[in-house]
């Protein structure tokens, strides 16, 4: 009989997350929670089914590269130079704190200098999956007071990288200065290397791959394709420049995603990411041991105070000594009382290194459970909060703050296009000889090359995905005409666009009165019947003729 473990560690794992998952969402808190809790039920330390610990680890390994992979995908330089001014010296400043009242705690239970290190950035760095469904879920994501919250974020992910190329070299605690400065330096050189070869090498390379891949127009060749250079890479960082493959993900999620693919590419990742990453969340639930919030009230508790009071009083302070608004001061604190993924993506590592106790990973799971189940709850007082504070002083404040984004709203709404079929590569040149700002949206590159050398802003990928509008700018644009050639694409274009952006206008063309129905249905504010309108053309020639 053939083995079959890592079905079953697959099959229990998943469906025991999917069941907490479901569970927590219902009652309002973060899937995380959930995970983690499902991680618990199949670990060693409950009865009943136990996962296969070395297979679940296995796999969760994989989730971490799809993460950071998806975090290099998603890393956009003008969203964290539209507010460095407040957001670098925030986050630095933040972060030294919460590492620095980390390892003073650590020490105080005992611990090395090295794992007091792991601990203090492990508590320092905060969760991009709950800050960011968080700002999305209150509509603060496009604001000001998001902006800055995402830049913050973006500099404390760059501290992750950096401790993922220092922390091996920490490993060597027990040598000489001398000997740990030269290994750090040495880390450090290799991580240089690489980051040079994958962006001077890769850029071109892999850019040319995915363009031959995207011109046979197959969605699962171009999904084949991504995976495997994210898998790859972080492979080729391991075994030849011998740093983790947290950072080579990194590295090659950089280089897809800011290629003209990467908003394709990222929208293939998601069901990857979501299903791996439920496993990642899963493994970590699976090393805790339940008793020790009983054993070890104190370190758990430590860790809590640093997460959910010094870190956003440091974050608030820095805020507002900054002279930035209220409400910016209480969205990054809020956002920034949690620790998630590559807090465990660090203690990992340090565990692996044998820097930090299994107690250490025990209390930074606790926090996360604990942190992440009150965020929803923080962020809902915090918005009443600032409701209920004077607003005059504050919006004087806010309409005072320089920022980027100000400048470019005063630009007129652009019209999306989908579908570039023969109606749509008419239409669009034609709106933008009339003024008429637009952006198109399709998988068909030789004709968005075609549009990108007359100037029209062009975007590569499935109209049908939300992640692709979102990208393509739906939640800023006036309206969305859907062009597509099949009734199931277009019906696929509005239930996205409607998800992204529910004011958004839809129009859609239609080939007759049952296509007509079904878009209507499915959100099209107007359609277009191409019978209808061939008709009206041809009786007024018939007229004129007369």
């Amino acid at each position: 009989m053939s083995d079959v473990s890592i079905i079953a560690t697959l099959a229990g794992a998943l469906a025991v997350a999917l069941v907490f998952g479901w569970a927590t969402q219902r009652i309002g808190l973060s899937t995380l929670v959930g995970y983690m809790l499902a991680g618990i039920v199949v670990g060693p330390y409950t009865p009943g089914f136990v996962a296969d610990a070395q297979l679940a680890s296995q796999m969760a390994e994989i989730g971490v590269i799809l993460l950071m992979f998806g975090v290099g995908m998603h890393f956009h330089p003008q969203e964290l130079i539209r507010v460095w001014r407040l957001a670098v010296p925030g986050a630095v400043a933040q972060s030294a704190v919460a590492a620095a009242v980390g390892w003073a705690g650590a020490r105080a239970f005992g611990w090395s200098h090295g794992a007091g290190v792991v601990f203090g950035m492990a508590l320092a760095v905060a969760s991009t999956v709950v800050l960011m469904r968080m700002l999305v879920e209150r509509d603060r994501l496009s604001a000001r007071d998001g902006h800055v919250a995402v830049g913050w974020l973006i500099v404390e992910d760059l501290f992750t990288v950096v401790a993922l190329v220092v922390l091996p070299a920490l490993a060597t605690g027990r040598a000489s200065a001398a000997a740990t400065a030269s290994a750090v330096g040495l880390a450090m050189g290799k991580a240089a290397v690489f980051a040079v070869l994958i962006w001077a090498l890769g850029t071109p390379l892999l850019g040319h791959v995915m363009e031959r891949i995207a011109k046979t127009r197959s969605t699962e060749l171009f999904t084949l394709t991504v995976f495997t250079v994210a898998l790859g890479v972080a492979l080729l960082a391991a075994e030849v420049f011998q740093i983790s493959v947290a950072l080579g993900a990194f590295f090659a999620g950089l280089v897809v995603g800011q290629s003209r693919f990467g908003v394709q590419a990222a929208a293939d990742m998601v069901p990857f990411r979501d299903v791996f990453s439920a496993l990642f969340f899963v493994s970590v639930g699976m090393l805790f041991n339940p008793e020790f919030v009983i054993s070890q009230p104190v370190m758990v508790l430590t860790a809590l105070a640093i997460v959910l009071v010094v870190k956003p009083l440091v974050a608030l302070t820095i805020v507002m000594l900054l002279r930035d608004t209220l409400r910016t001061a209480l969205t990054v604190a809020v956002g920034l009382a949690q620790i998630g993924e590559f807090s465990f993506i660090l203690a990992t590592l340090g565990t692996s290194l044998t820097v930090l106790p299994p107690a250490g990973m025990d209390a930074l799971i606790a926090a996360a459970i604990v942190s992440i189940a009150l965020n929803p709850l923080l962020f809902r007082a915090a918005q009443a909060l600032s409701q209920r504070l004077p607003r005059g002083a504050d919006e004087g404040r806010e309409a005072a703050v320089p920022e980027v984004i100000n400048k470019t709203s005063e630009r007129p709404a652009p019209v999306l296009v989908t579908g570039l079929g023969e109606l749509g590569r008419r239409l669009v040149p034609r709106c933008a000889d009339n003024g008429v700002p637009v952006r198109v949206i399709d998988n068909e590159l030789e004709s968005l090359e075609w549009l990108r050398s007359r100037g029209i802003a062009t975007v590569f990928g499935d109209p049908g995905r939300p992640d692709v509008l979102r990208a393509a700018g739906v939640a800023d644009a006036r309206m969305i005409v859907v062009t597509s050639a099949s009734l199931a694409e277009k019906m696929r274009t509005c239930i996205a666009a409607r998800e992204v952006n529910p004011r958004i206008a839809i129009v859609a063309i239609a080939g007759s009165e049952a296509e007509r129905a079904w878009l209507e249905e499915f959100g099209a504010a107007f359609v277009c019947n191409a019978l209808d309108e061939m008709t009206d053309a041809l009786l007024r020639s018939i007229r004129s003729g007369l």
